[in-house]
């Protein structure tokens, strides 16, 4: 069985709007209900959960009834930080997942998710024990010089280089056992970390999967000026942009 865990635990304060961005409508739809339909779709998906933010619960509900989530099992509370919201819908999985099935874990606010990066993160995950999707760096990256905060002298190769954000998938024992040691150690859950870089703090090995640039992040209103432009054009061509 392949679970995904939506991450919507969030209130969006860089947004500055009165409903947490992930409920923001774009063409009469929440941001949330676009990033769930690509889960819905996805023949390999076979279950749904949501970690979401206090009080939207019930109106989360009836948006997924509405537009048709039918995969959606089940939605719990998020803690105070993503760390704490993806261990709280891990932990949710207790009885209902074998070890060897896939949780991807995702974004709610990425809601241009791709299908063909779902299959080959979970064919990844399926090979290695883990799958993250990832893209090469294209700019170029030059490090601080530590006597001289506003020069530098070096530059790291942007061939070494990996941007990885979400979808990520792992194995659940793998997920369950190192979430719980993270957090009984205080390893890999502070500040802005996430699955992945937990993973590595705690010695996993992890495996490259496809990417899309498509795949953004809404965090800002600029971000989400691009999604609703996105929205919009694509509903009025007959060949959506790639």
């Amino acid at each position: 069985m392949n679970t995904a865990i939506i991450i919507a635990g969030g209130i969006g304060s860089r947004m500055g709007l009165e409903v947490p961005k992930q409920f923001t409508l774009i063409e009469d739809k929440p941001v949330i209900i676009y990033t769930l339909q690509a889960f819905e779709d996805h023949p390999s998906i076979d279950s749904i959960g949501v970690v979401c933010v206090d009080g939207w619960h019930e109106i989360l509900a009836d948006y997924a009834k509405h537009f048709g989530i039918t995969k959606l099992a089940w939605i719990i509370s998020g803690g105070a930080s993503a760390q704490e919201s993806i261990y709280r819908g891990v932990q949710h999985l207790e009885g209902m997942c074998s070890p060897t099935d896939l949780v991807m874990i995702h974004d709610g606010i990425r809601p241009l998710i791709d299908p063909g990066v779902i299959s080959d993160v979970l064919a990844v995950a399926g090979k290695h024990g883990n799958g993250v999707t990832s893209l090469p760096y294209n700019e170029q990256i030059f490090t601080i010089d530590e006597n001289d905060p506003y020069s530098t002298t070096a530059y790291v190769p942007r061939e070494t280089l990996r941007r990885v954000s979400t979808p990520q998938a792992y194995r659940y024992d793998l997920l369950s056992s190192r979430y719980r040691e993270a957090f009984e150690r205080g390893i890999g859950i502070g500040g802005s970390s996430y699955a992945n870089t937990m993973m590595v703090d705690l010695g996993e090995r992890l495996y490259f999967a496809a990417g899309s640039d498509k795949n953004i992040k809404l965090t800002t209103p600029d971000d989400l000026a691009l999604f609703r432009a996105y929205v919009t054009g694509a509903s009025l061509s007959a060949n959506p942009p790639a």
